[in-house]
């Protein structure tokens, strides 16, 4: 404290308010601290900032009188209002203090004028000024020469050196030259297979192109070690020279000063030309056109400027004695035109830039895309901004405010070259894991279709988790704790437990899926290999019953684990599904009974599509089955929804085969011999036809005389057909035999109304013609 009242009586205010006893009181040592203080800008600032919060401490003015007009705002004390008054006064008050600072960066320049008059108004410092500068400037005109020289001799190994990598660029270059085109997606192909194939050969260009890279790195850091020779003899020349050829020391730092300075730019100047190299594009590593280079390192001569006159005016400024303030004063201007470089080569290059920043062109059709497309030819103004920002850090002496965005910058560089390199790798790894060998498509048929369909998804899942470690990584790179966050903080494990959890559980039920339904179809097309096709279509009529139960498991598993991570309680979710599933059950009983009736009926293979069955008294052909439903086409071509609840019994006419049952009345006088010869030798005439031999199984089986009575005697008999083509053989059958029954003049009993009407007068006896049942089935209305 006793400093600081120093400083406060130093002040003019002070000086003149203070009585003279207290003026006698200061020091010698106090004043000359007083003055070191005032000369040094870091104290002068620190010096402010303490009587800033002094200041903000003292109590303020005695509160006006009533009635009199006062500016300042009063509010209560220990209240929002005045915490925020008091945050702002605190603000402005920063802001005066950078202010002032800022404006004092110009006004030393003054002091560096009164220092160089100072310097030439002395002979022996003039003197001594002049011979330390003549003396430099010698030496490194010898030692640029000697450079130039060297350069000149190690044209032939450049040259060497880009042949071969011309040389290797036309040999990676190759396969894509002489491979054949990508061949065009089929015309049915559908936009998502146009999609994934575009995906996988743009990750296969990625890839290409990063190898590429990587086989340019020898040949560019040979490049460099042959541009760094001369700059190693030139600093040998410039540092010897130096101890040789001068005769004083200020000389001598002069001349190691230039020396340093020349060898720091130009090394710098040849680290960032290795990434364009204008003259050697097949060793460039920045991707950019010829004229994009030559302008980049026309630039960076005047770029790498700058900080060689910082290095020089940071040493120089010691040797000739200049103070520290001059020294400080001269280097900010010189950093200021830097950075007015930087942003006139950000202007230069900004429309370069942008278009190097635009979206592929396969998502520029998408609204945010173009949204983004368009915002990215703005990016010079937060890079001017930026550019202005880190002067102004460094030069009001914000702690740690340059080093911070140094820092940052290499991180998140870095960052982004990481994430780069790894997305390439990943998705390189991601299509040779979805990628299926012709021997497994052989093997397992529609693989890789199925693998196919979850290829999109997987690789947005994959590029989601990439941005999540890339922006995890850029926050850490910005000095935020996002890893502690993720891995120590109370939620950041929740956080990546829960995605690692849904995660693990989507892939188990991907996994759970495709392997039922591949086992599935293995077992389908197994039963179909061994003959045993009655299995394989009972297995096929289930399948969509048994995929649409274990789909909806698995759906509910998953959505049950994912609401279960993200926090939400699934025991009410649980409870409440069971008793309404209770309620359903009770009040949907019929509903119920459907589905146990229906798939019992699939599992035994009562009945199947295609097949012509009678079923709750109707009968037609089996279109479509469900586990509630079964849909009949009946014979006049009405569709009848039956539901399985009300099917007691099912008729199926389409299983293992089907009887003709030959079944009419005859005369009692009539020779049953006969009439079986004549019924057996029709059918072996059918069974003799190319139409209707296949058809028939079995030959013409007598079944006897059922009764006989007054109205003649009733014959029975049967003929087995293959399955469904009883009405066929039946209607053929009975047509024959009417023709073939009238000829031989079989008789048939007639009523007896009918045997009046007929046996009347002049009536000899009977005609007899053959009557044929009415026939029922599939195709009794079709013609014979």
């Amino acid at each position: 404290m006793g400093f600081v009242a120093a400083c406060l009586l130093a002040l003019p205010g002070r000086a003149h308010a203070a009585d003279a006893d207290t003026a006698q009181g200061m020091s010698r040592e106090q004043a000359q601290q007083v003055l070191a203080v005032m000369n040094d800008p870091a104290k002068r600032a620190e010096f402010t900032n303490t009587l800033s919060a002094i200041a903000s401490r003292l109590p303020s003015a005695p509160a006006a009188a009533p009635g009199t007009v006062t500016d300042t705002l009063q509010v209560e004390p220990d209240t929002l209002g005045s915490d925020l008054v008091q945050d702002m006064e605190t603000l402005r008050g920063r802001l005066i203090v950078q202010a002032q600072h800022f404006v004092a960066l110009f006004g030393d320049l003054v002091f560096v004028a009164h220092w160089t008059h100072t310097i030439f108004a002395d002979p022996q410092s003039r003197m001594i000024l002049f011979d330390a500068m003549g003396r430099a400037t010698l030496i490194l005109l010898l030692a640029l020469a000697a450079e130039h020289g060297f350069s000149l001799l190690l044209r032939k190994p450049l040259l060497k050196v880009t042949e071969r990598a011309v040389a290797t660029e036309r040999r990676l270059n190759l396969p894509d030259a002489t491979a054949a085109p990508a061949a065009a997606p089929p015309a049915g192909a559908s936009t998502q297979d146009t999609d994934d194939a575009q995906a996988q050969q743009g990750d296969m260009q990625a890839q290409h192109a990063t190898l590429r890279l990587l086989a340019r790195v020898p040949y560019s850091l040979m490049h460099l070690l042959i541009k760094l020779l001369p700059v190693g003899l030139f600093f040998a020349l410039g540092t010897c020279f130096a101890y040789l050829l001068t005769t004083t020391h200020q000389a001598m730092l002069v001349t190691l000063t230039l020396t340093n300075a020349y060898v720091v730019a130009r090394v710098v100047y040849l680290l960032l030309e290795t990434l364009f190299v204008p003259h050697s594009p097949a060793i460039r590593l920045c991707s950019a056109s010829d004229q994009t280079a030559f302008m980049v390192t026309h630039w960076l001569n005047f770029l790498v400027a700058a900080p060689s006159v910082v290095v020089c005016l940071s040493t120089l400024g010691g040797v000739f004695d200049m103070p520290a303030r001059g020294t400080e004063a001269i280097i900010r201007s010189v950093v200021l035109i830097e950075h007015v470089l930087v942003a006139i080569f950000t202007w230069r290059v900004r429309m370069h830039v942008a278009v190097a920043l635009q979206p592929p062109a396969r998502l520029r059709t998408q609204p945010f895309w173009m949204f983004l497309g368009r915002l990215v030819y703005l990016w010079w103004v937060p890079a001017m901004f930026f550019n202005f920002a880190l002067w102004l850090i460094w030069a009001t002496h914000i702690q740690g405010g340059y080093a911070w965005i140094i820092r940052t910058v290499i991180l998140t560089t870095a960052v982004v070259i990481l994430s780069r390199v790894l997305s390439v790798l990943i998705f390189n790894l991601q299509n040779r894991l979805f990628h299926v060998s012709p021997l497994m498509e052989a093997r397992y048929p529609g693989l890789q279709a199925r693998v196919n369909y979850y290829y999109p998804a997987s690789r947005k899942i994959l590029s989601f988790l990439m941005f999540f470690a890339s922006a995890t990584l850029f926050l850490q790179a910005l000095g935020l704790p996002a890893i502690h966050f993720l891995f120590h903080g109370r939620l950041g494990p929740k956080i990546i437990g829960a995605m690692l959890s849904v995660l693990v559980a989507y892939t188990v039920a991907i996994i759970i899926w495709e392997a039922a339904n591949a086992a599935l179809q293995g077992q389908i097309a197994h039963f179909e290999n061994s003959s045993q096709t009655g299995r394989a279509s009972r297995l096929r009529t289930v399948l969509p019953i048994i995929k649409t139960v274990l789909l909806a498991l698995i759906i509910i598993i998953v959505a049950v684990t994912t609401l279960s991570q993200i926090g939400i309680n699934v025991a009410p979710l649980l409870t409440g599904a069971g008793i309404m599933g209770a309620a359903i059950a009770f009040g949907a009983q019929s509903l119920v009974k459907d589905f146990i009736t229906g798939f019992f009926m699939l599992v035994e293979n009562a009945i199947q599509v295609g097949d012509w069955v009678t079923a709750g008294g109707v009968s037609g052909t089996v279109e479509h089955l469900s586990i509630r439903t079964l849909r009949l086409r009946s014979v006049n071509g009405d569709l009848h929804i039956i539901p399985f609840s009300e099917v007691s019994s099912i008729a199926n006419t389409s299983r293992d085969y089907n009887l003709v049952v030959v079944d009419f009345m005859i005369d009692l006088s009539q020779d049953t011999k006969q009439l079986c010869a004549i019924l057996h030798e029709e059918l072996e005439i059918m069974r003799k036809t190319p139409r209707y031999g296949h058809l028939i199984m079995s030959e013409f089986a007598f079944l006897g005389i059922e009764q006989a009575d007054g109205n003649g005697a009733r014959f029975l008999g049967s003929v087995r057909t293959t399955p469904g083509s009883k009405w066929t053989v039946y209607r053929e059958y009975y047509a024959r035999l009417a023709v073939r029954m009238n000829h031989e003049g079989i008789k048939f009993p007639v009523p007896s109304f009918l045997n009046f009407l007929d046996n009347g007068p002049g009536q000899d006896g009977l005609k007899v013609t053959a009557t044929v049942p009415p026939a029922t089935g599939p195709h009794a209305d079709s013609p014979a």
